[in-house]
């Protein structure tokens, strides 16, 4: 028997159907009003707060055919398929876009099969925007329309409604089994995280009761059919629908009404930080504009947790991006300057965030918006002018950090003088600061004073080629100085250039050896392959623990301001076991930080820069 024919049979059935509308869809349209208002509101404070440039950089980007495709691609793979998640936690990633693609197909296919199968006079021309949400409840299937034209759109819905349950299990489990998941640590709720997640849970349940409770006179398929024939079997057929149908839409309200004062707010921002990263702007503030929308954007996932090495210590853990970003949404000023002094800088909580929250940025403004207060006169600084600077050369940038580990130093200008290259040394008779130090301490002023004069430097000098061996001066002089028509390169990059134009030979030895990402070179300039070729060349290479973008802080980071030694020393300890795991020879690094950092640290197994590497291998004629 057919749906129709069943109302046929039961006509005291169809004098209770209320047409276009039902008391109880009042929680879910004042919820929806409730959280679209709040988000309106939110924009237009976030747009306000952009600069006229980076507003108009917006604009650009949304018209810009390349870029409009990027943002729907990027939309659809990191909000509703969660492809970042999914990459490094598989079990985790099916989690999230299983509630997240999986309601978002719900919603398309739902508004789809009242479009194609709803009277007309009671959707499209009465204009109740709720109806597709409740739709099971005030359609049934019509007399023009056969079963088999509805019963596709039962078996899609039902499948739709299975997945974003299994997810919903799935995060029910999480809760109280996060390592099962790969997460050995989660962030605490809090009361309004708890509301919404206890109301995100019952959304689907109910909507499974709801639609179950109807189903043989609505349409189902092999999830709500068979449900439906357990309760009339437990019921009888007297089945009160209605309080499910009520309990659902108060659910669906309660966690819209919830949702702007809770975690899951980046269901809604992650679209608009995709649309304002993909349009070029930055963080300027701590707060506000752009910083406003990766704030609301988070959504408290607790993976920037387990990335943080500062949680090597249990204690630390309170320090960790999830809950710096808490505090500057609770306006929680004492809390969020100490979490902002304690980061590293290392960049990991980035490189692992799935939304892609700039927290070690948002920490550097937030840095400025209190130490860059002091007045300082820079305006006489000068950076000493290199030696034999002719247009053309390769100019060699050392740095402060490679003139306190002058091995590093002579290791390069080995390898320099066997390709015969003709270089200048900039700053082998003392020079200034790269100025990254000044920008991790939030001192901004005093930062482009000193960047300023280096860059006067260098571009008077007339170099092609800017060479540096400190990862730190790296990226400030790639980031910071526009230095237009010079190429900007670290010496890994440069010397494994060298071996491929056949200007150094290098002689593989039967050592086995670890390389070690330098975060600012690494998850800070993307360099991860021209390091290990070098390695490779010379030696057997062999894998940390945990390398690339995943690799750990070494620990003598400059990015803390306040972070103890006893501190950096439990980090050092735990960076040497993640390199140790296949028992190299050896530990190669490119950071004259991560060199230092390491060999005081490292008494079993030797420390050498990849420079010195270099220097020992090449095979002399």
């Amino acid at each position: 028997m057919t749906p129709f024919h069943i109302l046929q049979a039961a006509p005291e059935v169809i004098d209770r159907v209320p047409g276009a509308y039902a008391h109880f869809v009042l929680p879910f349209c004042v919820g929806i009003v409730f959280c679209i208002c709040w988000l309106g509101v939110g924009l237009v404070r976030v747009l306000a707060n952009l600069s006229s440039s980076d507003r108009k950089s917006l604009l650009i980007s949304l018209i810009n055919p390349k870029t409009l495709w990027k943002d729907i691609k990027d939309v659809f793979c990191d909000c509703l398929l969660h492809l970042k998640i999914w990459q490094r936690k598989p079990l985790l990633g099916y989690m999230h876009s299983a509630i997240a693609f999986g309601w978002f197909l719900i919603i398309i296919l739902g508004h789809l099969e009242v479009w194609l199968f709803a009277p007309r006079h009671l959707y499209l021309d009465n204009g109740a925007l709720f109806y597709p949400i409740f739709y099971r409840y005030f359609i049934w299937v019509n007399p023009e329309h056969t079963t088999l034209r509805g019963s596709l759109f039962f078996f899609l819905m039902d499948l739709c409604l299975l997945y974003i349950l299994s997810g919903i299990g799935l995060a029910i489990f999480k809760r109280f089994r996060s390592r099962l998941l790969g997460m050995k640590h989660t962030t605490k709720p809090s009361l309004m995280d708890r509301v919404a997640l206890f109301s995100l849970w019952g959304i689907f349940p109910l909507r499974l009761l709801a639609e179950s409770f109807t189903a043989d006179l609505a349409g189902g398929s092999f999830l709500t059919l068979p449900a439906n024939a357990l309760l009339r079997f437990l019921f009888g057929n007297n089945l009160y629908y209605l309080p499910w149908w009520w309990a659902y839409s108060v659910c669906l309200g309660l966690f819209f009404v919830s949702l702007p004062f809770s975690r899951y707010m980046h269901i809604l921002t992650e679209p608009l930080l995709i649309l304002l990263r993909n349009a070029g702007i930055k963080v300027r503030h701590p707060r506000k504009g752009y910083a406003e929308a990766e704030i609301y954007a988070c959504s408290s996932c607790g993976l920037c947790i387990d990335a943080c090495p500062m949680n090597v210590q249990k204690k630390n853990l309170r320090f960790s991006s999830v809950y710096f970003i808490r505090f500057l949404r609770r306006h929680n000023e004492k809390k969020i300057n100490r979490i902002a002094d304690k980061c590293l800088q290392c960049g990991k909580c980035l490189a692992l965030c799935p939304v892609g929250v700039d927290s070690p940025a948002i920490r550097r403004r937030q840095r400025a918006a209190y130490n860059d207060v002091l007045p300082f006169d820079y305006s006489p600084l000068k950076a000493p002018a290199p030696k034999g600077a002719v247009p053309g050369k390769v100019m060699y940038f050392a740095g402060c950090m490679s003139h306190l580990t002058p091995r590093i130093i002579k290791a390069v200008l080995e390898v320099f003088r066997e390709a015969g290259e003709d270089f200048v040394f900039a700053d082998e008779n003392g020079g200034l600061c790269c100025g990254r130090p000044l920008l991790l301490a939030g001192k901004d002023r005093a930062a482009k004073a000193v960047i300023e004069a280096n860059r006067k430097m260098i571009i008077e000098s007339g170099c092609s080629t800017l060479v540096l061996s400190c990862p730190i001066c790296l990226k400030v002089f790639k980031e910071e100085y526009k230095l237009q028509g010079i190429e900007v390169l670290h010496y890994t990059e440069y010397m494994d250039r060298l071996v491929a134009q056949g200007r150094l030979t290098l002689k593989k030895g039967e050592g086995s050896y670890v390389y070690h990402d330098p975060c600012e070179l690494g998850r800070g300039c993307g360099i991860y392959d021209a390091p290990r070729r070098l390695v490779g060349s010379v030696g057997e290479l062999r894998k940390a623990e945990k390398e690339g973008d995943e690799s750990v802080c070494c620990g003598g980071s400059l990015g803390s301001l306040t972070l103890s030694y006893d501190d950096r020393k439990r980090i050092t300890a735990g960076a040497l076991d993640n390199l140790l795991a296949n028992h190299p020879d050896r530990i190669v690094t490119a950071c004259p930080l991560c060199l230092k950092t390491f060999s005081d640290a490292s008494s079993d197994v030797p420390v050498v820069d990849i420079a010195e590497l270099v220097a020992d291998s090449i095979t002399r004629v």
